[in-house]
């Protein structure tokens, strides 16, 4: 158990490599209430929503979810989160957990002048995520619901082992799954439902420290590392999700200048050959030995038994050889494009 945003989280319950081995062939329990939960409403609410993020919110309608950022106007990340339509004038954000008050403070300063409300909902929800290949037939038995007319990226509301929950077909392994949202009372008794109703499946329990080696291998950013204050969206390679043509929104004049100029670094994902980790902050170099970047995340991918990780490095040193140093070990790192291993998502 580690300290983690002011929760007590799990690391993990038996091994690491266990339980994301569990979720790339199986299924695995998430328990994620520590996420950050907030509503946005307001006949204004979409236009608010328009100018706070960098993704297009008009492609939204009741029951789709879009994954986006918000900058600052420098274009750094200010967090990245999921966006759901409910209806009309009515939104539900899922935000990062280290960053919830400094989320939320950015959010209900930007709303000045709209007519809308952001209203903080992160101790109101506990949310688990179930993934993996058998996911979906498991949370299947616990609920009337028709999970396979959810499409990937959308949710309904429903009741799970007789819990009223959001079923969203989302997550952050790269499987197939379900996240669900409930009230944080109902969040122990939906655990445990799940778990049993998983056990027959191979359903496994499933900590921190395999959502990152998952997410990493999937190729997905996490906040602090990927993305940062410093690191904007089309650096970090979410330029899909920057939207330069829906208009002004925070943040949107420089990304017009990083994208007309291109990014004087960029994040780039790679794998070594080899199984020694290549931890954050580690240095990067070129072939003649000068330092072009550093690592931000580096973990051993339990499927592929070798190192991989993500390093922000300069533009123009990608075109050559790139190394790091472990305990005074030349390693070359290969260039690869996520996800690192096959992935079986709707």
């Amino acid at each position: 158990m580690v300290d983690f945003a002011g929760w007590d989280m799990p690391v993990q319950y038996r091994s690491i490599l266990e339980e994301h081995k569990a979720v790339r062939t199986k299924a695995g329990l998430f328990d994620v209430s520590h996420m950050g939960e907030a509503d946005v409403k307001g006949p204004e609410a979409l236009k608010f929503l328009q100018h706070l993020v960098t993704n297009d919110c008009t492609k939204l309608f009741p029951g789709r979810v879009l994954y986006t950022v918000m900058c600052y106007p420098d274009g750094g990340v200010v967090d990245d989160l999921l966006v759901y339509m409910r209806g009309e004038d009515d939104y539900f954000l899922c935000i990062n957990a280290g960053n919830i008050a400094k989320d939320i403070a950015w959010m209900q300063e930007q709303a000045k002048g709209f007519q809308c409300a952001v209203t903080d909902r992160s101790a109101d929800y506990g949310q688990l995520a179930i993934q993996g290949p058998e996911a979906v037939k498991i949370v299947q038995t616990l609920t009337p619901a028709a999970l396979a007319g959810i499409k990937y990226y959308h949710f309904a509301e429903g009741e799970v082992a007789g819990v009223p929950c959001v079923i969203s077909r989302t997550g952050y392994t790269g499987e197939d799954g379900v996240e669900l949202y409930c009230a944080a009372s109902d969040t122990e008794r939906l655990a445990e439902a799940v778990l049993a109703a998983g056990a027959p499946f191979g359903l496994e329990p499933t900590g921190l420290g395999a959502r990152d080696s998952l997410r990493l291998e999937a190729g997905f950013p996490l906040y602090g590392h990927e993305i940062t204050e410093h690191i904007n969206p089309l650096a970090a390679g979410l330029g899909w999700v920057v939207k330069l043509g829906k208009g002004t929104f925070v943040g949107s004049e420089a990304l017009r200048a990083v994208k007309a100029a291109g990014p004087v670094e960029k994040i780039v994902f790679f794998k070594t050959g080899d199984r020694r980790i290549v931890r954050a902050e580690s240095a990067v170099f070129d072939a003649a030995g000068e330092q072009v970047g550093r690592v931000v995340s580096g973990t051993l991918s339990p499927m592929l038994n070798e190192a991989i990780g993500s390093a922000l490095v300069r533009t123009k040193a990608l075109a050559g050889d790139l190394f790091a140093d472990i305990r005074g070990a030349k390693l070359q790192l290969q260039l690869v494009k996520p996800p690192f291993v096959a992935l079986k998502k709707d």
